[in-house]
């Protein structure tokens, strides 16, 4: 069974970099291969990876729906077989196995958008028995998951050994923060351990920022330097797993996933 190590955060907080970081570091660091998931809508982790993206899941669900209905139109079966006799299994297993964008020991895929008008649970089901699949081939999974960590509540994925909720230095993000970890007991899925990461500190945790930490029911794990080199790649586009062995922020993510792994 793979280590799966999800992450989750409010938007802006700098979660899909970390989360580059992570995949970097199990790639310098651990066995095996690791299969990256990107389940925000806004699919930007192949960005920070430095790799192509062509085709999300959300793209291919779409793609069977409209081959179904075409199908129902002109007459096919009842239960909306695909052209050929391919079964809706067979399709969504051979096209998201295409959807896979191919790292350096590491592999992507991305969920990409929501679902539109119409009845998505059978395709769905179908989908989270596909991706449960292909993450039996990896030691690692690593997740960038939407504020919601919805498609974690859908069960697109197996049990978590780690979540990770990335905040920024402020007392909203905090809150914000507290809030997604929340939603942790009420989804249909076990996560063993949750911890709290502060990204873009400027230095120490403020003291009233500390005492907000103490009332949490899950804890920090470590902090984040604010970098100027990692503003700047995000402004130039550049991958953020790029960035140098000695930077600061790789070197907080190091240290932090030193003490879980």
């Amino acid at each position: 069974m793979p280590i799966t190590i999800a992450l989750a955060g409010k938007g802006g907080v700098g979660k899909t970099t970390i989360a580059a970081l992570v995949i970097r570091y199990l790639v310098e660091t651990q066995p095996g291969s690791i299969l990256a998931i990107d389940a925000d809508p806004s699919s930007n982790l192949n960005m920070a990876l430095g790799l192509p993206l062509d085709w999300t899941v959300g793209d291919i669900r779409e793609d069977l729906l409209s081959q179904v209905k075409q199908s129902l139109t002109a007459g096919g079966a009842a239960m909306g077989a695909l052209p050929g006799g391919v079964s809706k299994h067979e399709y969504l297993a051979y096209e998201v196995r295409s959807a896979l964008s191919e790292g350096p020991r590491f592999d992507l895929i991305a969920m990409g958008r929501s679902e539109g008008q119409g009845c998505y649970c059978a395709v769905n089901h179908n989908l989270r028995e596909v991706i449960d699949g292909i993450s039996k081939n990896y030691r690692y999974v690593v997740i960038d998951n939407e504020a919601g960590m919805e498609h974690l509540s859908r069960r697109t994925t197996r049990d978590v050994q780690h979540l990770l909720v990335v905040s920024d230095p402020t007392q909203r993000g905090l809150v914000a923060a507290q809030r997604i970890a929340s939603f942790r007991h009420e989804l249909d899925i076990d996560i063993e351990n949750t911890h709290l990461i502060i990204n873009r500190l400027p230095g120490a945790v403020p003291p009233p920022l500390k005492a907000f930490v103490d009332t949490l029911d899950f804890p920090l794990l470590g902090t984040v330097p604010q970098d100027e080199t990692i503003v700047e790649y995000e402004y130039s586009g550049r991958p953020a797993i790029e960035v140098d062995a000695d930077s600061p922020v790789y070197q907080a993510v190091s240290a932090m996933l030193a003490k879980i792994l």
